[in-house]
């Protein structure tokens, strides 16, 4: 498994080897040991699976400190816009985003630690997406800040994002309450 540094602490590109051939294909889309020799020592309790249609997006979420959530991300059908807002105020990267497109072709995945808020946007007709965190859903401690909080170009004309009522209300990164 290849692991890129985003420039962002803590924030991860994984690549996982893929074995293909007439058959299919096989690969590893997690092992302990490995991120234990990448320095990563993450204990997953919880996966989490959504089915969207395109222009969804979902976001920007994350849950508050003390139930903060490391999540590793994956399409397993699709392709999305993966973005994250770092949130944590001690780091020079404070407020600023990453995207990534994830796809079921590409297979990268984003490892998101506590303290960012996490969206994406579906860009294919439909998409599946997959993660892992290491911290149970807590609803009392559910957050988020609204998806033009950060100047994010989503890759779709706003007019075609479909949004749940909760994400449409959410509030700006200056309203929202956390403490990361």
């Amino acid at each position: 498994m290849i692991i890129s540094e985003t420039g962002f602490a803590g924030l991860y590109v994984l690549e996982p080897r893929v074995h293909g051939d007439s058959r299919g294909f096989f690969m590893e889309s997690y092992n302990q040991q490995t991120f234990l020799k990448a320095g990563i020592d993450i204990t997953f309790v919880q996966d989490n699976q959504s089915r969207s249609t395109r222009g969804v997006l979902r976001g920007l979420h994350f849950q508050r400190a003390p139930y903060a959530q490391t999540k590793l991300v994956r399409v397993l059908f699709g392709s999305v816009l993966d973005v994250v807002v770092d949130l944590r105020h001690s780091e020079p990267t404070f407020g600023k985003y990453f995207s990534v497109e994830l796809t079921s072709e590409n297979k990268k995945q984003l490892l998101v630690p506590k303290g960012f808020a996490h969206g994406f946007v579906v860009l294919s007709e439909i998409a599946e997406v997959l993660y892992k965190c290491d911290e149970f859903y807590h609803p009392e401690s559910d957050g988020g800040i609204h998806y033009q909080s950060v100047d994010v170009d989503w890759r779709l004309p706003s007019d075609k994002l479909v949004l749940s009522d909760k994400d449409k209300n959410l509030p700006s990164i200056r309203d929202a309450k956390f403490s990361f």
